[in-house]
């Protein structure tokens, strides 16, 4: 949990690592079209759950909200009061991804104020003392863990991984496992290469973050998770920001 690419070569490679499922949820990208390509690249071996990574607030009060186990799509650029009031309603599984981290998390007082399930607790992303203050939110509020690969880039998968006692056979089982704080361990690899990894990773915000890709998702009511997309129906308008 979770990656943001999906191919063959990323399921060959998250074989290879020793992974039994992968979350995918990449950004931008409406939820039926996730699930349909997490479908297509499930098999026996390997298990590929669709979820939201989704971008609540306004480009400078952005927020990354993790959802799974999603029965509906949710757009993004709603407020995170908004989100959390749906993800509710539909019984998803809500987790922080990379907590206080730069401008784009929640931070512990919206932790505590709204439903959360578990705290990511090391990224790859993350500088060593993020990781720190990630782990000191999630044993402040008494929430359980996790870790994710959070790969953007193909190599970065199977770098970190969390494992659960109990049997997992479908996302409705992940989503349970997840409400419930079923125990777990959080796994991730060290040395050189981890770390180099680890870098480029960081590296990939340069581009990821970059204006011109805001602009473009912000300024167009066309684009597939802007609120006032046609495909919503309206739906989000009391709590859209753009």
């Amino acid at each position: 949990m979770h990656v943001k690419i999906l191919d063959e070569s990323i399921v060959e490679r998250a074989k290879a690592r020793g992974l039994d499922a992968i979350v995918y949820a990449p950004h931008f990208t409406r939820f039926p079209n996730i699930r349909a390509k997490a479908e297509a690249f499930s098999d026996d071996d390997l298990d590929v759950y669709p979820a939201r990574e989704i971008f609540t607030g306004d480009w400078r009060t952005r927020k990354h909200v993790l959802a799974i186990g999603l029965t509906d799509p949710i757009p993004d650029f709603i407020t995170l009061s908004g989100a959390m009031t749906e993800l509710q309603r539909q019984g998803a599984a809500v987790l922080a991804p990379h907590p206080e981290f730069l401008t784009v998390s929640l931070d512990e007082s919206d932790i505590r104020e709204y439903t959360v399930h578990a705290v990511e607790t090391y990224n790859p992303k993350h500088r060593e003392r993020h990781n720190v203050r990630a782990q000191e939110i999630a044993r402040d509020t008494g929430l359980p863990g996790f870790t994710a690969s959070y790969a953007h880039l193909r190599g970065t998968i199977g770098e970190a991984w969390t494992t659960f006692e109990a049997p997992i056979d479908d996302i409705e089982d992940l989503v349970r496992v997840l409400k419930n704080r079923a125990p777990r361990r959080i796994f991730h690899r060290s040395g050189f290469e981890h770390h180099v990894r680890c870098a480029t990773e960081f590296a990939h915000l340069g581009y990821e973050n970059t204006w011109g890709k805001i602009d473009r998702i912000l300024l167009s009511g066309t684009e597939p998770t802007h609120p006032g997309h046609i495909a919503y129906e309206g739906r989000f308008d009391d709590v859209r920001v753009y």
